[in-house]
């Protein structure tokens, strides 16, 4: 009996892949594949299309490919998540297990990926409003605990030395938002002036370099459908090798901030959530990576607030250059100033003089 044809039902034309070549690909490169069936593109935003492969013997997995089309040259980096989670898979920590890299643009028309499809559940909402406080305790517990796991690799042995480069990385994450910002920027915003003149003058030591995932939050893992383990995190693409405070701190400003995402707990009320107070989750993260405490986290949430003014900045200027006209990138554009003010706001509170 011969083979069903490929069925690509719902993807749209733009969003197509070349399926023969796909399929010719995929059978001398991903181990066991019998045959290109279906793909569907999941919903949602992310900056890498991602889609759902499945061969003719039912089996599905992932594929993850850059935008279609010109694309900054570091932007959309599918080659650094693919070899983040090849370095990563064999350590045992939770990712999906890589197939296969494709970096010839020929094939489906950009640089791919294949990996393992990881079934389970992923929370849109930090607050968990689904499950019982039992439940929600082990499940941030778990996401700590990931954490913490990732941050006490040693990057040499796994084959990611180069994955980045050393020294301090707030250091070099400050010239580099500074300089975007810049490129940027549309208008005298004084609390950014003065955190462009305080943020170098005051970066903390750094006492650790590992491998860090760069947008690590609560939506951005898949947890086991029956318990409160996490089975794989998700998006790799701007992992690098840094200070590993700045994932941490990045997690950590969930607690404090309100209405900046799905992951938000700003504003809530914990008590009898089963949460952790922001208190609870750091002494949790120290202890699961032998740390006497961490730092002041208000200058830690100083500088992730001004590197979110500088994206957002950058939208703006797009969106009033007329290259980004979505209604939402309006909206964004129009946080600058708050984000700005809120950011100094916690350089404030870290010691920054008035």
């Amino acid at each position: 009996m011969g083979e069903k044809a490929i069925s690509a039902e719902g993807v749209a034309e733009k969003d197509r892949l070349n399926e023969d070549n796909l399929d010719a690909w995929m059978r001398e490169h991903v181990e066991g594949f019998a045959g290109l069936a279906s793909y569907v593109k999941f919903a949602g935003g992310q900056s890498n299309p991602t889609y759902r492969v499945e061969d003719q013997a039912g089996r599905s997995l992932v594929l993850r490919r850059k935008p279609f089309g010109p694309i900054l040259p570091s932007a959309h980096a599918v080659e650094r998540e693919y070899r983040a989670i090849a370095g990563l898979h064999p350590t045992g920590f939770p990712v999906a297990r890589p197939y296969a890299l494709c970096e010839d643009d020929d094939v489906v028309g950009s640089a791919f990926y294949i990996m393992e499809m990881v079934e389970g559940r992923t929370f849109w909402d930090g607050m968990l409003p689904e499950q019982e406080p039992a439940e929600r305790t082990s499940i941030y517990r778990s996401m700590i605990g990931t954490l913490a796991r990732l941050h006490n690799l040693d990057y040499r042995e796994i084959g990611l030395e180069n994955h980045g480069k050393t020294g301090n990385y707030f250091e070099r994450q400050i010239n580099t938002w500074t300089k975007q910002y810049r490129r940027s920027e549309t208008e005298t915003i004084d609390e950014v002036e003065r955190l462009i003149e305080w943020l170098p003058k005051t970066v903390p030591e750094q006492t650790r370099t590992s491998v860090i995932h760069g947008d690590y939050r609560i939506d951005n893992m898949i947890y086991a459908p029956d318990r409160p383990e996490v089975l794989a995190v998700l998006d790799w693409e701007l992992s690098t090798l840094g200070d590993p405070l700045a994932d941490f701190t990045y997690l950590a400003q969930n607690w404090v901030m309100e209405g900046t995402g799905t992951a938000s707990l700003g504003g809530q009320d914990l008590a009898g959530t089963g949460i952790p107070t922001l208190e609870e989750a750091t002494a949790l993260y120290c202890e699961l990576t032998n740390r006497d405490s961490v730092p002041d986290l208000n200058w830690y949430f100083a500088y992730n607030l001004f590197r979110l003014t500088g994206i957002l900045q950058g939208i703006k200027k797009r969106w009033l250059d007329g290259t980004a006209s979505s209604a939402e990138a309006e909206e964004r554009s129009k946080r600058v100033p708050e984000l700005a003010q809120a950011a100094w706001g916690f350089a404030r509170a870290a010691g920054a003089p008035a």
